[in-house]
């Protein structure tokens, strides 16, 4: 990329946009002509000001588009940057189990320090420091694709089993963050390992978190069906067990389809769905943590409140919010409180209470930055606080607002 023109980086970045030179020019306020001759190098890209917008449009840092190295931000809380993105998506695009087919494996670390990282980093991604995962992200997927390729006998199940994992952490936070198509490949990784680690629950939360992404893309039906499928394989009875494991990845395919059915407007689906991951939740007794789904009583009055935002009831979500047990909320990990209160502050803008909506993402801040600040969808919710807040907004939205980097 760094060797190529300017004209052919823009054109490269436009494509990875999904962008046709027709939309890209009426962005710009140009002609299509004018896009598809800086493109081919016939017109000159010489003027800041128009580098700076091509850069605005294309959501890239403008030194990418120089061919230089983008400058690193130094705030602590600063989401993912391209170079990042690329990064990651490199790590992504290695094939060493393929390679080590016809070669020698790659050296792989030894397995016990894996298992310490990859723990650290699921609650890196609870706690909701996505920051530093995503700078973490890119050699923790090298180093598990190098275990995954090296390792032979019973340690291959097991170093199978992390690099699912890992892709599973990758999907979740670059979905969080919106880099929706590759938080698709790194699920959809995700449940191919699954298979080799020999693990029908690690397979089925590697569902969820496919689902999750397809529905990120608007792909919502697809991902609904998927999730019951893989759901009724996976609940107990029959010749599966009623383990707290299979009851928390069941009760998760579960909820994640009605957000899924939420999305499409099904709400008579969304309840039966619920009903049964509340009898699944009742089975297990209490929140817990198996395969890192958090599945319990009180994540799942969360999707319950979720599911109602998504449905355009924010006071139903405002009502379930109310009604949760205050200890049991504050005893789940940051991440999830979170991105509950986000989810609370949608309801109230739903109901016209920029005042309250405010106070959740304050809220959801003090208690996880980057859920509310790293987030897009964060970002719409601050854009309709301050865009219906009359007057100047009270001191401490304000104050986040410039953190955010949201304007009126």
């Amino acid at each position: 990329m760094d060797e190529l023109p300017i004209g052919r980086r823009v054109a490269y970045w436009r494509g990875r946009r999904k962008m046709s030179q027709q939309v890209f020019a009426d962005r710009l306020g140009k002609s299509k002509s004018w896009v598809d001759k800086v493109e081919r190098g016939v017109r000159r890209l010489d003027k800041f000001s128009v580098l700076h917008e091509i850069a605005d449009i294309l959501t890239v840092d403008v030194q990418l588009l120089l061919g230089k190295d983008p400058e690193r931000r130094t705030d602590a809380l600063n989401c993912i940057d391209q170079v990042e993105v690329e990064e990651i998506r490199a790590a992504l695009e290695r094939y060493d189990s393929m390679s080590a087919y016809f070669d020698a494996a790659p050296y792989p670390p030894p397995l016990s320090d894996m298992r310490k990282a990859v723990n650290h980093a699921w609650l890196t991604y609870q706690y909701g420091r996505y920051g530093m995962l995503t700078r973490a992200l890119p050699k923790l997927l090298r180093d598990a694709q190098a275990g995954d390729a090296g390792y032979g006998g019973d340690q291959a199940r097991e170093a199978a089993h992390l690099l699912g994992q890992v892709y599973q952490i990758a999907s979740s936070v670059l979905r969080k963050l919106g880099e929706c198509d590759l938080a698709w490949l790194a699920a959809d990784r995700s449940m191919a390992v699954a298979q080799r680690a020999d693990d029908p629950l690690l397979a089925g939360i590697a569902t969820t978190r496919v689902c999750n992404a397809l529905v990120a893309m608007g792909r919502a039906r697809p991902a609904l069906e998927l999730n019951v499928t893989i759901a009724n394989r996976l609940a107990p009875g029959g010749g599966n067990d009623a383990s707290p494991g299979r009851l928390s990845v069941y009760g998760m395919l579960l909820l994640q389809g009605a957000m899924a059915a939420s999305r499409i407007g099904d709400s008579a689906t969304v309840d039966d769905l619920l009903t049964g991951a509340q009898e699944a939740a009742t089975l297990l007794g209490g929140d817990q943590n198996h395969y890192w789904t958090s599945f319990g009583p009180t994540n799942l009055e969360l999707h319950r409140a979720a599911a109602a935002v998504e449905l355009g009831d924010g006071g139903r979500a405002v009502e379930i919010h109310h009604r949760i047990s205050e200890p049991a909320f504050n005893a789940l990990l940051p991440e999830r409180r979170a991105h509950h209160l986000l989810d609370i502050a949608r309801g109230y803008t739903q109901l016209g209470d920029v005042a309250n909506a405010g106070e959740m993402l304050l809220r959801g801040d003090r208690l996880a930055p980057s859920e509310i600040r790293c987030r897009p969808i964060a970002h719409e919710v601050m854009s309709d606080v301050l865009r219906r807040t009359r007057g100047a907004p009270p001191a401490p939205i304000a104050e986040l607002a410039e953190h955010m980097g949201v304007g009126v």
